[in-house]
């Protein structure tokens, strides 16, 4: 008896790993299709741009290899470094702010009627379809020095007309406000599912508790929306460093390259150097610096799943 309870044991973990292999086998030839594009389009361009970064090379004329140089020309160029912190202070201008003012709005959004709510994430989503380079000119014609609406606004309380995106002073919060406005439609609907997701039955023990709106804030509904948040703060991080539209329609990365951000300033040297080699270092060196502070978030920033 028991070696016959052996046996059928053995021929039920033989049939499991019958069906196992082959459904693993059913789900890699399903991944294939993916795993060849991704091949195709993004692993093969990434090696191939590390090893054109390593050669003097243009359009002109063959590659020569020349070892780091492209790296330490990148490396000693303060216009680069100085873009690298510009695109930080860029961060700091617009993730925080539209992170607040998302999280203020889904709470609304969730506070609402279901109708009230349905108007409501139309109307924050309607930026999110809008081009970046139409934003840009709008924002122009409200940013221009003579006739612009915001300066005819501060006008009629006797403010002077200020030069929004033509002083070095102004022009990088000037940029980071349409910035903030095409970011905040996604990153609000993000915010409203995840709310949306959080037990009600959390509110209604707090409530029997005499917590307030804040008391429930901080201690449901921000720490259940902990990955949302953290997958928020990569993206924005990752999406405002690299942002090259806004600046290169409003102001080409004037004044005095106070707009200059990573992108603009990879395309521009793309664009005029004759040696493409620098630009794809300057790019791999960017792609470094983004994967650096991400990891860095993702390790100070504790993002294990919360458990009911």
């Amino acid at each position: 008896m028991a070696s016959q309870a052996v046996q059928e044991r053995r021929e039920i973990r033989q049939r499991q790993d019958r069906y196992r292999y082959r459904d693993n086998k059913t789900a890699y030839w399903f991944l294939l299709p993916v795993l060849v594009l991704l091949g195709i389009f993004v692993l093969w361009p990434a090696i191939y741009a590390g090893y054109l970064s390593f050669q003097d090379w243009s359009f002109y004329k063959d590659p020569e290899f020349v070892g780091i140089r492209n790296y330490a020309n990148v490396l000693k160029d303060p216009l680069f470094l100085a873009t690298i912190g510009r695109g930080f202070a860029f961060v700091l201008l617009t993730v925080p702010v539209m992170l607040v003012l998302a999280f203020l709005f889904a709470s609304l959004v969730v506070a609402v009627s279901r109708r009230a709510a349905s108007v409501l994430k139309v109307s924050i989503y309607i930026p999110t379809i809008i081009s970046a380079v139409i934003a840009s000119i709008i924002f122009v014609l409200i940013y221009n020095y003579s006739g612009g609406l915001l300066n005819a606004f501060l006008g009629t309380f006797g403010i002077e007309p200020i030069a929004w995106i033509g002083d070095p002073k102004w022009a990088l919060i000037a940029i980071a406000v349409p910035a903030i406005w095409l970011g905040m439609g996604l990153t609000s609907l993000i915010m409203v599912a995840a709310m949306v997701d959080i037990p009600a039955e959390y509110y209604e023990a707090a409530a029997m508790e005499g917590a307030n709106w804040w008391q429930k804030t901080a201690y449901i509904t921000i720490p259940q929306m902990k990955n949302v948040v953290l997958y928020l703060l990569i993206t924005g991080f990752v999406a405002a460093i690299q942002q090259f539209e806004l600046p290169l329609v409003m102001t080409q990365g004037g004044p005095l390259d106070s707009t200059t951000l990573p992108n603009l300033f990879i395309f521009n040297h793309f664009r005029n150097d004759v040696n493409v080699g620098y630009s794809i270092a300057a790019a791999l060196l960017l792609f470094v610096v983004l994967g650096s502070i991400s990891a860095l978030v993702f390790k100070f920033v504790n993002s294990e799943r919360l458990v009911d």
